[in-house]
């Protein structure tokens, strides 16, 4: 029971955190919409965000949005392929069915509370095959380090490839409003420079402390988890699920541009960098990223010159699509399906 009483309580204060955070995004995008509304000469009553967003909904091409959930729905099979893999070397091998429902019934507890999907799938897939929890916990501690390093490449890709765009981004932004010449900012980079300038020459003091020792044992540890690919019986498969995984998230965020006017013509390069920002949207810890992706996401976007209510609706329109949508229509067929494909097992659904 007090168990239960403090997971509700963790769902409530997620979930708080994400609609706070979309809502102060919300009011930011109305008061541009507005004020846009006012330039334009539209009256105030005929200018609502929200009925704007339910219009943008109205003139998508629904036949993109279905190709942008079959590519998240390749990258699930994919994640599944390669924990079964992962699996593997414990001595199991399990079904694929069961790999692929679960890794979409995990996706379909995130809903619910942050990063609670990796336990919800360890559960299911050590209930339906009947393997410790444990070692399956195990695999996806490699599987979320893996996740990690991958996130990391694409986020280096990113910026190398549109350094100078954000570079400039940023610049005119800061010029434009005053904060080269403010002195908290001022302050913030002068700190930077020296900071970076006694790292450099403390180098060797500062690896011998007691915490850096222990970011480097955990850097070792990471590496350990990651060398565990070599362990599978082809490496080369297991690499190719794991760049089909984040190609497909990729492809998800282009053909997503496509469903909606004001995006079609954006770009693959753009698609990457929307993607990259909203990968860090859902890291922080909101239910599937709730307002903190819906934030990122329009910024990325402003980047390249759509307007902020467009990049909002894009945000909301592939929120839905992928995360709402998605999420929970497949996690609910998991419900439903684990139980049929498993009825040979004697495991009865609770």
């Amino acid at each position: 029971m007090q168990k239960t009483l403090v997971n509700i309580l963790k769902f409530l204060v997620f979930l708080s955190i994400g609609l706070v955070i979309l809502y102060f995004v919300y009011r930011s995008q109305n008061t541009a919409y507005q004020a846009q509304c006012a330039l334009d000469g539209v009256p105030s009553a005929d200018c609502s965000l929200m009925n704007k967003i339910m219009t943008d909904f109205g003139r998508l091409n629904y036949a993109w949005i279905a190709v942008v959930v079959a590519c998240f729905m390749c990258s699930n099979w994919s994640r599944a392929a390669r924990w079964k893999m992962l699996i593997a070397p414990l001595g199991h091998d399990v079904k694929l069915s069961n790999a692929f429902w679960t890794v979409n019934l995990g996706y379909f507890a995130n809903l619910g509370l942050p990063r609670m999907g990796e336990v919800v799938r360890a559960a299911s897939m050590s209930r339906y095959e009947k393997i410790p929890l444990d070692k399956l916990m195990g695999t996806i501690v490699v599987d979320r380090l893996l996740d990690v390093l991958c996130l990391g490449i694409v986020v280096a890709l990113a910026f190398l490839l549109e350094f100078n765009t954000i570079l400039e981004f940023l610049s005119v932004n800061m010029a434009k409003n005053g904060l080269l010449q403010n002195p908290i900012v001022l302050g913030i980079l002068g700190a930077g420079i020296v900071c970076f300038i006694l790292v450099l020459i403390f180098w060797k003091k500062i690896m011998q402390l007691g915490f850096v020792q222990k970011i480097l044992n955990l850097l070792n540890g990471f590496l350990e988890g990651i060398l565990t690919i070599k362990e599978t019986k082809n490496p080369l498969v297991f690499v190719f699920h794991t760049f089909n995984i984040w190609f497909m998230y990729y492809l998800m965020a282009y053909f997503c541009f496509f469903a909606f006017p004001p995006t079609a013509g954006l770009s693959p390069v753009v698609a990457l960098m929307v993607y990259t920002f909203g990968a860090f949207g859902v890291l922080i810890p909101s239910p599937g990223g709730m307002g903190t992706y819906h934030a990122l996401v329009t910024a990325a976007l402003v980047i390249y010159g759509v307007n902020g209510s467009d990049g909002f609706s894009f945000a909301n329109i592939f929120f839905f699509s992928v995360n709402i949508f998605g999420s929970i229509a497949f996690g609910l067929l998991a419900l439903i399906l684990l139980p049929i494909i498993n009825r040979d097992k004697g495991v009865e659904s609770k």
